[in-house]
């Protein structure tokens, strides 16, 4: 029974090693993951600080680089604490194997007492010879060979668990020089994100002496913004209404063919001296035309076809790609207190993300091109639609796509503008099912 708790014990002791090594990896993948992010996070820095002529952009990517900094530090947490749970575990496998060990080499050691005592070859010819019949002879004889294998199996047990012991250790020692690297690691981040901080606060004093014009460009540019959404709002509306037209029209078409069919069917079965007026050929039959004043201009009437997609991509949400290859998140979706002005509301219909000058936006998923709009002489956008959904790709200095155009997951749909200004390189991104904003984050993957 005690032997099989222990195995129990083993049993649990490396099915939890097993997980926690595999918690690990996906750990040092993250921190990999923050580390290539912190650097293109510092290559867009760069880029912005030697053309930026305000403070704000750059602290909104100093803002983001602290939060990675931040993650990083919590990762190397995480990974200190899982080593130190491996340590612990490792230290009772030792000592199990102690005690293991020093009650086979104590019973070894009786045996070879006992072995060396009745070592004659004639005290264990005479055990044999003594036996009252052929039987208990054969018997003694086994047990002999028995005796000699078990002693045999017992040096080898206590070989294989000396082995073991040494692996431990070993795994044991590396594993306290890998947590005191992380240790290190993360001291050396800590005190590399509070001079970030301080950093920061600098920019965040010279914003706040330039006030009054900051709050002018934000309200300026919140005019624009909404001036762009009410454009996009009128062509998403053109796109559904166009969309019901044309589904309306082959719903008609379709039925004046089935109606022009059936009456010459009927005809054709009917006596050969009535008289009626000849069918209309099914070939002439043709549809009504429907305006667009007939249609609804704010949610379209899906197809069997254009159900398929919108179903595939509802059933992508939370993993479709990001617009861009890299980049972060720079402003929020809705309303939100500006970053350094708590009074001051800010809107925004999507997400801005700031990527790296000369980064392409890319379709989050398969669909056809709806409009490709002229927003500014600066500023163009692609509108995708997928089913009744539509994703919009604003703030391109060049467009590669035509409207009508079938696009797939990741295509390449134009150049995210820099601005000659700022030095900053900005995507906004939109998601709508029909006329309805949703927030994009929710349907993006993790990166």
């Amino acid at each position: 029974m005690p032997k099989f708790f222990l195995s129990l014990v083993l049993l649990c002791m490396t099915s939890v090693l097993w997980s926690q090594s595999s918690q690990q990896e996906k750990l040092e993948q993250r921190k990999a993951q923050i580390q290539r992010e912190i650097k293109d996070n510092e290559k867009m820095l760069k880029s912005v600080q030697s053309k930026e002529k305000s403070a704000m952009n750059v602290y909104l990517i100093q803002k983001n680089k602290i939060r990675l900094k931040e993650n990083l530090i919590s990762t190397t947490e995480k990974q200190t604490k899982l080593l130190a749970n491996d340590m612990y575990l490792n230290q009772l496998k030792i000592n199990k194997l102690n005690k293991e060990l020093l009650v086979l080499k104590e019973d070894y050691a009786k045996k070879i007492v006992q072995s060396y005592k009745s070592r004659s070859e004639q005290s264990r010819a005479m055990f044999i010879l003594s036996s009252e019949n052929f039987l208990q002879a054969f018997k003694r004889v086994q047990y002999l060979k028995q005796y000699t294998n078990f002693r045999k199996e017992q040096g080898e047990e206590i070989k294989g668990k000396s082995i073991e012991l040494t692996a431990v250790n070993k795994k044991l020692n590396e594993q306290k020089v890998a947590k005191q690297k992380l240790l290190e690691e993360n001291k050396k981040e800590r005190a590399s994100l509070e001079l970030e901080k301080i950093e920061q606060e600098k920019l965040v004093n010279s914003i706040k002496k330039d006030k009054n014009r900051i709050v002018s460009e934000i309200r300026k540019k919140q005019s624009e913004s909404k001036n762009i959404d009410r454009q996009i709002d009128r062509l998403i509306r053109e796109a559904i209404a166009e969309a019901n037209r044309k589904a309306a029209e082959a719903k008609a078409k379709a039925l004046a063919e089935a109606k022009a069919a059936a009456a010459a069917e009927a005809a054709a079965k009917a006596p050969k001296s009535s008289k009626k007026a000849a069918p209309v050929p099914v070939e002439e039959v043709k549809a009504p035309v429907v305006s667009r004043s007939e249609v609804s201009s704010s949610r379209i009437e899906l197809t069997p076809e254009s159900k398929l997609i919108a179903d595939s991509f509802r059933a992508n949400k939370g993993n479709l790609p990001w617009p861009v290859e890299k980049g972060f998140v720079s402003l929020g979706y809705g309303d939100q207190a500006h970053p350094i002005y708590n009074t001051l509301v800010i809107h925004n219909s999507g997400v801005e993300i700031t990527t790296e000058e000369g980064a392409n936006a890319r379709a989050v998923f398969g669909g056809e091109v709806a409009s490709v709009m002229i927003l500014s002489p600066v500023n163009k956008a692609v509108m995708i639609q997928h089913g009744d959904y539509f994703t919009v790709y604003q703030n391109l200095s060049t467009v590669s796509v035509n409207k009508g155009d079938k696009v797939h997951i990741k295509q390449s749909l134009g150049r995210v503008r820099t601005s000659g200004e700022t030095g900053k390189t900005v995507i906004k991104f939109l998601l709508l099912q029909n006329t309805t904003y949703s927030n994009p984050q929710g349907w993006l993957s993790n990166m």
